[in-house]
């Protein structure tokens, strides 16, 4: 492996889209909405062969708090149409998913998907980090959780880092360079573990890009500490600065992706307009399964 890869998520400055560096600094004066604290069984759904949780934002966060306040280790998972075209091509990557308490929906098309097959999913399923990120960081400040992240090319993390703490000061946020050789039992694999474990993290985010994000935290899962832990692509590439997030409402129309291809066509070509031909066939088998289900009743 390169000692310097360049990680798909962190290749490109998008010209367009919304700045999260210089957006406002937290959502404590919003009021906040009510939700059910309770999760139904029917909220866990299988899609495309694989199990997703449908949770709003403030349930996911409502899990990680309550994992911090007991102490516990959790992992915190994302599906989207790239994760499902990988995962069966890429050895390792499912123990992340295996391992993980919850697997959240990224992906808009997905939801529409499941609506299709008659499963019990709404737009606000759609779940990742831009869409929970203000009261995640919200929260962190008012409860003094302590933030690590574990990502993006030299510098970028300590300067998004430096941003956050300075918008958020009651929070301990720190970040680690994810430019270091990954291989178990290298030297610098080892030192950045070892910088996990001294800072002690809360929350523990990895963006090394899909699927080196996951296979990583599943390779070292065991040397890490009490925290919760989400694979998050390049969320500090945008609260750098370095990346431009698409505007929201391209997130819940579910075009989003267009918004990234025409920003980097060449790099993303195939996972947006290749890969998804790929899934077509475990699509159709779900759509044969939701059709006997109907019938039956």
């Amino acid at each position: 492996m390169l000692r310097r890869r360049v990680y798909s998520e962190a290749m490109y400055q998008e010209p367009l889209g919304v700045d999260l560096a210089a957006a406002p600094p937290d959502r404590r004066a919003r009021e906040r909405r009510p939700f059910r604290q309770k999760r139904r069984p029917d909220e866990r759904v299988r899609i495309l062969g694989e199990t997703v949780d449908l949770m709003r934002p403030e349930e996911v966060l409502l899990h990680v708090e309550r994992c911090i306040e007991a102490g516990q280790r959790s992992i915190i998972a994302n599906h989207n149409l790239h994760s499902l075209y990988l995962l069966p091509r890429t050895p390792g990557m499912r123990r992340l998913y295996d391992m993980a308490d919850v697997v959240e929906l990224d992906s808009t098309p997905l939801i529409h998907f499941t609506r299709l097959l008659g499963l019990h999913s709404r737009p606000f399923h759609r779940c990742t980090y831009l869409d929970w990120r203000d009261q995640f960081w919200s929260m962190a400040t008012r409860m003094g959780w302590r933030v690590l992240y574990v990502g993006g090319a030299d510098g970028v993390a300590t300067t998004a880092a430096e941003r956050l703490a300075a918008r958020y000061p009651g929070a301990v946020i720190k970040g680690l360079s994810g430019y270091f050789v990954v291989t178990p039992g290298s030297a610098e694999n080892v030192a950045v573990l070892a910088a996990v474990r001294d800072f002690q993290p809360n929350v523990l985010f990895v963006g090394m890009g899909m699927p080196r994000q996951e296979l990583w935290i599943a390779e070292n899962i065991e040397a890490m500490p009490e925290a919760v832990i989400l694979p998050v692509g390049a969320a500090f590439d945008y609260e750098a600065g370095v990346q431009k997030a698409a505007p929201r409402w391209m997130g819940r129309l579910g075009v989003e992706w267009l918004f990234r291809l025409f920003a980097d066509p060449k790099r993303l070509f195939t996972r947006y307009c290749v890969e998804p031909w790929f899934l077509i066939g475990p699509a159709l088998g779900d759509v044969r399964a939701a059709m006997r289900r109907k019938k039956k009743r």
